[in-house]
């Protein structure tokens, strides 16, 4: 299915593309939507980042795609709209109306500067107006730098600057007079109080030139600090039913967040969150550090399903009943359909010049092959293990004015008994060694003289290059093998070979893929109970 991914990460930050990164090495599928409107964009570079102190924000986004796209991951620029489904089966509306689906989901939508409603506070936001000392600290060493007393943490910003500058100012705006041990402790930094409601900040040739009082009154300043709220950007995981809580430093709620656990999991399952939405102190290189620990969680949870699902799969190959309750329930839960509801590119590449007649499709799921077929003028006979597919399948069909006759049977046990078909087809259908042979008799013993038997399994070889495949590797035969099993008297082998096609990949932006096709064409003299 197009547009699904083990990983959809929403957010591509420093934390975003951090595990994305992670998780393509991994070999997991990943895809980070963007909306391309960084938090740090308007600083000119970052700074406590080991070995890229000074980098400009940007460059360090750039290196950070590519290293992503290197991987085999898909950027996406568009903004997340809406999320929703649960662990194995997320969606992720865009804006631009494409819909992704998602195994797991990594949030790195980072925050909201909430700042305070003084005339040009937002315009010199992250150049002359500041609020993390660690960040910016040492670009205004030594020059004047106001605190604006404008949230709960900003007698602390007061004390903290003072140790890049000994010229500080706390304007003390709209809050309360500082108590006396409050007062002391300024004093003794040589820390200057001033009283009186900030009006607006003056600016010379588009940099901060002072900070203008209520009272008309001008304090020369090179930098002014003030104390955004920090608000989680959380909008997206409301239809997951995951809401931001209030954030405190101390005592102090400063902001909202989403809680985490040490390793980034959310309370929701199989949505991990990184970054400034989950941290709003993390600086760049604890956002990328918390999306590397996330990245690697999520693909320890991904390996944990797999090995789940790869016993389930052995299980129901070798027991009927729980096989056909295993597939009824992975269709019950994927509500939305497990398949595309497209043809199979090899089916409608090889039955196009095929005159219409009566088709067999072997293990039709929710009927993709089968309707497309009958939209093609055949009368199609759907086989399937779940009834719930076959269902879906009927009703694709009639939505499109279409009848299919589906019938509910194990392929591995089924008898075609005197029905004949001028199309036999399987795509995708795979058996352990033991019963595919069986399985391909069988199919071949309902083809009618002259009519052609089609199948389509993946390629083996996709194992060796990081395509994930359930089951074991010899479940996937070649078409040389499928064909060994007709007798050559009897068939005309017309395709036996490995196909490639596109696939999303994960060796440094492509992956090989490849489908084993069969297609045989009965010779029309030879008798039909034969194979």
């Amino acid at each position: 299915m197009d547009e699904t991914y083990d990983v959809v990460v929403i957010g591509g930050g420093a934390a975003g593309l951090s595990g994305a990164l992670a998780l393509g090495r991994a070999r997991r599928s990943v895809a980070v939507v963007d909306e391309g409107t960084p938090r740090n964009a308007p600083a000119r570079e970052m700074h406590n980042y080991l070995g890229r102190d000074g980098t400009p924000p940007g460059d360090l986004l750039a290196a950070g795609r590519a290293e992503v796209a290197g991987y085999g991951g898909t950027l996406v620029q568009d903004t997340v709209t809406a999320t929703g489904g649960s662990a194995g089966a997320f969606t992720v509306e865009l804006a631009g109306g494409r819909v992704l689906q998602a195994r797991r989901l990594l949030v790195t939508t980072g925050l909201t500067d909430e700042l305070p409603e003084i005339p040009g506070v937002r315009e010199l936001w992250g150049t002359d107006v500041l609020h993390c000392p660690y960040c910016h600290g040492w670009e205004v060493r030594d020059q004047p730098v106001g605190v604006v007393a404008s949230g709960p943490m900003s007698l602390h910003q007061a004390q903290l600057w003072r140790q890049w500058s000994a010229d500080v100012v706390f304007f003390l705006h709209t809050a309360p007079e500082p108590d006396d041990a409050t007062a002391e402790a300024l004093a003794a930094r040589g820390v200057r109080v001033v009283r009186g409601e900030v009006a607006a900040l003056e600016t010379q040739g588009g940099r901060l030139s002072g900070v203008r009082l209520a009272d008309g009154q001008v304090v020369p300043r090179a930098a002014v600090v003030v104390a955004p709220r920090f608000t989680a950007r959380s909008a997206v995981l409301t239809g997951l039913g995951l809401e931001a809580e209030p954030f405190r430093m101390g005592e102090a709620v400063v902001g909202s967040h989403v809680p985490v656990d040490p390793r980034g999991a959310t309370a929701v399952p199989g949505v991990w969150a990184a970054g400034n939405v989950a941290d709003p102190g993390a600086q760049v290189i604890g956002a990328a550090a918390a999306g590397l620990l996330a990245g690697a969680g999520i693909n320890a949870d991904l390996v944990a399903e797999d090995t789940r699902a790869a016993v389930d799969v052995i299980r129901a190959m070798s027991d009927p009943e729980y096989g056909e309750q295993w597939w009824e329930e992975r269709y019950r839960t994927h509500g939305h359909g497990v398949w595309s509801g497209r043809v199979n590119d090899v089916l409608a590449a090889e039955v196009a010049g095929l005159p219409p007649g009566r088709a067999l499709d072997a293990g039709a799921g929710e009927g993709g092959d089968a309707v497309w077929l009958a939209r093609h003028g055949w009368s199609v006979t759907a086989l399937d293990l779940s009834r719930t597919a076959l269902d879906r399948a009927a009703a694709a069909a009639e939505a499109a004015g279409l009848e299919l006759d589906t019938r509910h049977t194990d392929v591995t046990a089924w008898e075609p008994g005197e029905e004949r078909w001028d199309l036999v087809t399987a795509s995708f259908l795979h058996f352990p060694p033991g019963s595919r042979d069986g399985v391909l008799r069988r199919l071949a013993s309902a083809v009618a003289p002259g009519g052609t038997l089609l199948v389509t399994m993946h390629d083996g070889s996709d194992l060796s290059h990081g395509i994930q495949r359930p089951g074991l590797p010899d479940w996937y035969a070649t078409g040389q093998q499928m064909a060994a099993v007709l007798d050559s008297e009897l068939w005309e082998v017309q395709v036996a070979e490995s196909r490639p096609r596109e696939a999303r990949g994960h060796e440094h932006g492509s992956a090989h893929a490849a489908d084993a096709v069969l297609r045989a064409r009965r010779q029309p003299s030879t008798s039909s109970s034969l194979v």
